[in-house]
C-alpha cells in the first residue's frame, strides 16, 4: 500500500515547483516590459522627489499675560474674548496691505510674482501663514488660551525666520492698538452721554428751580410749615379778638367814667372812680402807686407786648407827666397864692378830666390797630389757606416734573461713575497693564527643510512602480491567450501532443532582434530623458506640488 501523507506531501511540493516555475516563466517573458513598467514611474518620482525645493518653516510662540492689576481694583473695558480678539487681529494682519508690504520688503515670491497676479501671490502667502491656539484647562470650567504659535514656512530659512518674527511683533501691535482704541472709544462714548445727560440734568434742574420759585410756599415739603403758620396766625387773630373785646370794654368804662366826671366836675367831694360808683378822692402820686402795682402783677402773667401791659405802660407815662405838670404849677402859683385865689377843688379835678380823655385815646388807637392787625391777620390767613388747598396740586405737578429730573440724576451719577472706571481702564490700557502679548520664543532660522519628506516620498514612489509593473505584467498576461507550455496546450486540449518543435532562430531574426534591442534601449533611455526633464520642470520651485504630495503622503 501507498502511504497517502507521502503522496499529500509529494502534491504540495508539486504545486508550489510549479507555482514558482510559473513566476520564474513569467519573468522570463516579462521581464522587459516590468523593468520598463517599474523605470518610468520610478524615474518620475525620483526626479520629482530630487528637484523639488526645500521648504523651511519657523515657528514664534507668542504668551499671553493677563491683566497685571487685580480686577477687583481695575475693570477693564475691554470685554471681547481672546480668541475673537484675535481672529479681529488676524483679518487685520493678513490684510493685502500688509501682506504686499512685506512680500516687497524682504522680496518674497519672486518664481511666482513672474508667473501669477498679485492677489495669487496674496492668497499663497496666507496659506503659508499657520496661527495655533495653545489652551489650558480653567478650573475645570472651560479651555482659556494661554499662549498661540504663529508659523511661516518660505525657501529661504533665514527670510522665513525674520518674516515670522515680523509677523509675531504685528500682532503684539495689533493687539496693543486694539485695546487702546477699544478703551479710548469706551471713555469717548461714555463722555458724550455724559456731557449730553449733563445738559438735559441742567435743563431739568433749571425746570424745577422755576417751578419752586414760582410756586414758593405751596409745595409739599412746605405744607407743615404752612399748617403751622396758619395755625399760629389763627391763634393771634383769636388773641386779637380777646384784645378787642377788652379794648371795647376798656373805651366804655372811660366814656362813662369821662362823662360822670364832667357831670361832676363842680363836686369838691368826691374824685372820679369807676363807672357807677362814687367817686372817691385819690392823689396823683397812690394812683401812680396803684398803677405801678397793677403793672408789676400783669408783667408776673404777660409778656411786655401784651395789649393790658401796654395800655398800662402809656397810662403810668401819662400819670408821671401830670405830676410833673402839677409840680411846676404849684412852683409858678406859690407867689401868687395870696393875689388870685383858686377853688380848692377844681385845681386837681382839671387833671383827672384831661388824664381820662388821654386814656380814651390811647384806647381808641390801640382798636384801630387791633383792628389793622386783625385785617392783616385775616389776609394772612386767606393767603396761606389757599397755599395749604393748592398743595396737593402742586404735589402732582412737582411729582410729573421731578420724576424725569431724579431719573436723569441717577442715570448722570451711573454714566459718572462708569465714566471715570472708563478713564482708569484707559490709564491702565496706555500704561500697557492690561492683557498683553508677549513673545515667548522668537523664531530661528531652521537648516533643517520642513518639507517635502524626501524619504518618505520616495518610499511611496517605490511602492507605486512596483505595484505598476506587477500589475502591468498581470494584465499583458490575463490579456495574452497564447500557449507558452505544453503542459498548457495539454490542460486545454484532449488530444495527445506528439511532438514540440523549438523555434528556429536564424541569423536574420538575431540581426532584427538586436536592432530592435538597440532601439528599445534606445527609446527607453529617450523616454527616461524626457522623464526627468519634465519631472524637473514641475517640480522645480513648485511650492504647491510639494504641499499637494504632503497632504497625499500625509
Amino acid at each position: 500500500m501507498r502511504d497517502v501523507g507521502s503522496d499529500k506531501t509529494m502534491a504540495e511540493e508539486t504545486r508550489k515547483q510549479s507555482g514558482l516555475g510559473s513566476l520564474l516563466a513569467i519573468w522570463s517573458r516579462r521581464k522587459w516590459l516590468a523593468m520598463l513598467a517599474f523605470a518610468g514611474p520610478m524615474a518620475v518620482g525620483m526626479s520629482l522627489v530630487a528637484f523639488l525645493p526645500n521648504i523651511y518653516r519657523s515657528t514664534a510662540t507668542v504668551l499671553v499675560d493677563r491683566q497685571q492689576v487685580p480686577e477687583a481694583f481695575v475693570r477693564s473695558t475691554v470685554t471681547s474674548a481672546l480668541e475673537t480678539r484675535l481672529h479681529t487681529i488676524s483679518q487685520e494682519v493678513l490684510s493685502r496691505a500688509r501682506l504686499e508690504d512685506l512680500i516687497n520688503r524682504f522680496g518674497l515670491y519672486v518664481e511666482l510674482r513672474k508667473q501669477a497676479p498679485l492677489e495669487d501671490v496674496i492668497a499663497r502667502m496666507r496659506g503659508d501663514i499657520k496661527l495655533e491656539l495653545k489652551s489650558a484647562e480653567l478650573r475645570g470650567l472651560r479651555e482659556a488660551t494661554v499662549a498661540f504659535t504663529i508659523a511661516y514656512q518660505g525657501s529661504d530659512p533665514a527670510t522665513v525666520s525674520i518674516v515670522t518674527n515680523t509677523l509675531a511683533s504685528f500682532y503684539i501691535e495689533e493687539n496693543t492698538r486694539a485695546r487702546e482704541r477699544q478703551a479710548t472709544g469706551t471713555a469717548e462714548f461714555l463722555k458724550i452721554q455724559l456731557s449730553e445727560t449733563k445738559a438735559r440734568l441742567d435743563e431739568q434742574e433749571q425746570r424745577v428751580s422755576g417751578f419752586k420759585r414760582r410756586y414758593l410756599g405751596e409745595l409739599p415739603q412746605q405744607m407743615d410749615a404752612n399748617l403751622t403758620t396758619l395755625d399760629r396766625l389763627h391763634q393771634q387773630l383769636r388773641q386779637n379778638a380777646d384784645s378787642q373785646t377788652r379794648s371795647a370794654e376798656r373805651r366804655q368804662a372811660l366814656t362813662s367814667q369821662l362823662a360822670d366826671a364832667e357831670s361832676m366836675f363842680s363836686s369838691p367831694q368826691f374824685a372820679p372812680g369807676l363807672a357807677g360808683t362814687p367817686l372817691v378822692p385819690l392823689a396823683p402820686a397812690d394812683r401812680l402807686v396803684q398803677k405801678r402795682e397793677e403793672l408789676a402783677r400783669l408783667r408776673t402773667q404777660y409778656s411786655e407786648k401784651y395789649p393790658d401791659v401796654v395800655q398800662l405802660k402809656a397810662e403810668l407815662a401819662a400819670l408821671e407827666r401830670e405830676l410833673a405838670a402839677l409840680k411846676q404849677a404849684e412852683s409858678k402859683s406859690a407867689p401868687n397864692a395870696s393875689a388870685s385865689p383858686a377853688p380848692a377843688s377844681a385845681a386837681p379835678m382839671a387833671p383827672y378830666v384831661l388824664r381820662l380823655k388821654e386814656a380814651l385815646s390811647e384806647v381808641q388807637t390801640d382798636l384801630k390797630i387791633l383792628k389793622t392787625e386783625e385785617a392783616r391777620l385775616r389776609e394772612g390767613i386767606a393767603v396761606y389757606q389757599a397755599r395749604v388747598e393748592n398743595v396737593p396740586r402742586r404735589e402732582q405737578e412737582y411729582k410729573e416734573l421731578s420724576r424725569d429730573y431724579e431719573s436723569t440724576r441717577e442715570l448722570y451719577g451711573s454714566l459718572l461713575k462708569r465714566y471715570e472706571e472708563a478713564q482708569i481702564a484707559e490709564s491702565m490700557e496706555q500704561r500697557q497693564k492690561g492683557e498683553q502679548f508677549r513673545v515667548l520664543d522668537q523664531a530661528v532660522a531652521n537648516p533643517q527643510p520642513a518639507a517635502p519628506n524626501r524619504v518618505r516620498l520616495f518610499l511611496i514612489a517605490l511602492a507605486a512602480a512596483v505595484g505598476l509593473a506587477v500589475g502591468v505584467v498581470l494584465m499583458v498576461e490575463h490579456i495574452d491567450t497564447s500557449f507558452h507550455e505544453l503542459d498548457e496546450l495539454r490542460a486545454f486540449s484532449n488530444v495527445p501532443v506528439l511532438a514540440s518543435i523549438p523555434r528556429i532562430v536564424t541569423r536574420t531574426d538575431l540581426r532584427r532582434q538586436w536592432w530592435r534591442m538597440r532601439l528599445g534601449a534606445t527609446a527607453a533611455l529617450v523616454g527616461l530623458v524626457l522623464i526627468v526633464g519634465v519631472a524637473y520642470f514641475l517640480a522645480h520651485g513648485n511650492e504647491r506640488l510639494i504641499l499637494l504630495l504632503t497632504r497625499l503622503a500625509s
